[in-house]
């Protein structure tokens, strides 16, 4: 199964500015997340960027000495238009396997990488892929900034959401914060794998209603009836980084390792 892995990277950022480039275990986290994904089974590794400092700051750790970053408009509004960009500069036709990794992700096991784009290549009908997790607390399931997503039998996406889903009515008879059962529900792991003709249309699309409320992008490919498919991942995903607490517990956690 051949794939692309585009990890879309950008300077500036609102609670981390220059987040790419901050320093993990001696290395920037941006290499780190370079370094999982070449881990992988990926026939090429490549960062979609805006900046110089991050360009030169990435390398293929697999020694072939070609450069792996695509420098991309800073005017794009998100990581999926970075993505797109670099599908259409490199010519993809439109069944290539895109797996788009979040460059905040400096301990991401490869093998959710593989995961993914295999999840996609199985399922002709689908145009995206992605993965989630079992909520492991209430807390978790009350959160909003932890997405949930419901499926279908057949593991497609029904609807993603910061709202707790799938609610048990009678396990909540004081109302949202009596809330005691989260049986079955799944946190969304935001990995994605993408033919590339889908994420070249989806990014055509403007924001849906749906998106723009949840502010969810991936709402905005159901909302179009795209077939999202959805496995429950193979391994525990490992910390992001979006936060100076992330942070903080990230080099931590290198430093516990031996930076590794």
């Amino acid at each position: 199964m051949a794939f692309h892995v585009v990890i879309p990277a950008r300077f500036a950022a609102t609670r981390l500015p220059g987040k790419p480039l901050l320093d993990i275990g001696g290395r920037p986290m941006i290499q780190r997340v370079v370094e999982r994904a070449c881990a992988s089974g990926a026939d090429e590794v490549l960062v979609a960027t805006d900046d110089q400092r991050i360009a030169a700051a990435v390398s293929d750790p697999r020694g072939r000495g070609t450069a792996i970053a695509v420098m991309t408009d800073p005017d794009l509004p998100s990581g999926t238009d970075r993505v797109a960009a670099v599908a259409a500069a490199r010519g993809w036709s439109d069944d290539t396997i895109v797996v788009n990794v979040q460059g905040d992700e400096p301990f991401l096991p490869p093998g959710l990488v593989d995961q993914v784009a295999a999840l996609l290549a199985a399922d002709p009908a689908a145009g995206i892929a992605t993965l989630a997790a079992p909520i492991e607390s209430l807390e978790q399931f009350l959160d909003p900034n932890v997405v949930k997503v419901v499926t279908a039998e057949d593991g497609a996406a029904l609807y993603f959401s910061r709202a707790p889903i799938p609610w048990t009515r009678d396990g909540a008879q004081g109302g949202l914060a009596s809330q005691q059962d989260y049986g079955e529900a799944m946190r969304h792991v935001g990995i994605y794998a993408y033919r590339a003709g889908t994420l070249r249309r989806m990014t055509r699309w403007s924001p849906t209603s749906l998106e723009r409320r949840e502010k969810l992008e991936q709402l905005r490919a159901l909302q179009n009836s795209v077939r999202i498919v959805v496995g429950t991942c193979v391994e525990v995903p490992g910390p992001g980084v979006d936060t100076p607490l992330d942070l903080e517990r990230a080099r931590l956690r290198a430093a516990q390792s031996g930076g590794i």
